[in-house]
């Protein structure tokens, strides 16, 4: 389903009272955030507005990728969470499972992925998370799986290590068949810069984009964009929030 709002801010509310619910349906959540502006946004709202709403006891906390930078840096992802929630909210630091971006990628990335198979429960032989936030990329990218590498799309590996094509920079991602294992996936798309692409994944499907490899074996997924990023679909295809 694709989801339209006005504004970014009115996405991330609309995105922050679903996780409210969510939080009220099971006594565990399993949760894996991604970073990005949009999320950036969520979070701010989750800190001035669900602070004491939500039960933070029953969350457990991932991320869907990191790069590989220490977790102070301004480019991590979990770095901004913390930033922008996690320090305003009373959560059990045993809740909150981050990968450390300091780390050997590839010795991280195992350690990573025997967190999430200590933590999170399984089903279909991988990790069942209730719900994971992703972004798309202006190459089609999403968590941290490139065009160039789609083999991390059908890994059989929980987490993997990617390699930024530009920059070389490497990266730390939960993998394909994790992904769509979860219960629900929800991309966040906003801005005009995405609306290219997001055309390219939803209507034109030449399979070429990880992010049009998406969708749960069992679960639901949802697109929830703003007007901008919406602004080249076909309205026939989408729901106006």
């Amino acid at each position: 389903m694709i989801e339209v709002f006005q504004s970014k801010s009115e996405l991330a509310n609309y995105f922050c009272e679903e996780l409210y619910k969510l939080s009220i349906s099971k006594a565990k959540i399993f949760i894996a955030f991604s970073g990005g502006s949009t999320p950036k946004i969520i979070f701010e709202v989750l800190a001035s507005n669900y602070k004491e709403k939500i039960n933070w006891d029953k969350l457990h906390l991932f991320w869907s990728d990191e790069r590989c930078v220490p977790p102070d840096d301004d480019e991590s992802n979990f770095g901004m969470t913390k930033k922008c929630l996690l320090n305003f909210i009373d959560i059990p630091q045993k809740n909150v499972h981050h990968i450390n971006g300091k780390n050997d990628p590839e010795k991280e990335a195992i350690s990573y992925s025997e967190e999430i198979k200590k933590i999170v429960p399984f089903k279909n032989k991988y990790p069942l998370f209730d719900l994971v936030m992703l972004g798309i990329g202006e190459d089609g990218h999403t968590a941290s799986i490139f065009p160039d590498q789609m083999h991390l799309l059908d890994s059989d590996k929980i987490c993997d290590v990617a390699i930024h094509p530009s920059t070389g920079q490497k990266r730390i991602t939960m993998t394909g068949k994790v992904i769509n294992n979860s219960d629900a996936i929800r991309f966040l798309v906003t801005g005009e810069s995405k609306a290219d692409i997001l055309k390219k994944i939803i209507e034109e499907k030449k399979e070429i984009y990880p992010a049009e490899f998406i969708n749960p074996l069992n679960g639901n997924l949802n697109y929830y964009v703003d007007e901008e990023a919406s602004s080249l679909l076909d309205k026939r295809m989408i729901s106006l929030i």
